[in-house]
């Protein structure tokens, strides 16, 4: 037998199992690595909305959303119920559902349903003219008052300062409506 052949055969395999042992180091030291990147990302997925029609810039936290926000949804909701023609009434009242909160949607449904058929029988419709938009940024509420034209069968029957507190929550990075409802102060 040759000793020293096998000698040297013998440190070329340590030098090479050396070198798996710190290839297999580096490999878990990255799989860690990995791990606790993953860990940190966990919840903090970023959710991208876009709100009916961009006039503003705006922001969204994890629980709230800005003023500006706020104001372009409150407008929309209010377009959305007060802005209505027998034709127009259906499908913006199936718009308007898609962003109730789950807990309200049957009673925000049964409501806007009723009011259709309302609608519907008198053959009327408003025209709802927002002047002044009041955001509440701490409650996630905007307060829209405005002018509300009624006409029935074409004849105009009311035409009144109104206003209206829509309310939000903010839930699983989506804005919902949770309230719609006139308020008494009704002067910009």
């Amino acid at each position: 037998m040759d000793f020293e052949r096998l000698s040297h055969d013998l440190k070329q395999l340590r030098r090479l199992s050396a070198g798996l042992g710190l290839a297999a180091l580096l490999l878990i030291g990255a799989q860690v690595l990995s791990g606790v990147v993953i860990l940190q990302l966990l919840g903090r997925e970023r959710t991208v909305l876009v709100p009916p029609n961009i006039t503003q810039t705006f922001w969204v936290s994890s629980h709230a959303a800005s003023n500006t926000y706020l104001e372009q949804m409150g407008s929309f909701v209010a377009w959305l119920v007060l802005d209505v023609t027998p034709a127009s009434i259906d499908w913006k009242k199936d718009t308007l559902l898609s962003y109730v909160e789950p807990d309200l949607h049957g009673v925000l449904k049964a409501r806007q349903e009723v009011e259709a058929e309302r609608l519907k029988r008198l053959n009327a419709s408003t025209a709802f003219a927002p002047q002044q938009l009041v955001p509440d940024e701490t409650r996630q509420q905007v307060v829209v008052r405005g002018r509300l034209r009624t006409l029935i069968n074409g004849e105009e029957t009311a035409n009144e300062t109104k206003a209206y507190r829509v309310a939000f929550t903010f839930n699983g990075g989506r804005l919902q409506l949770t309230g719609f409802e006139e308020v008494a102060n009704a002067r910009p």
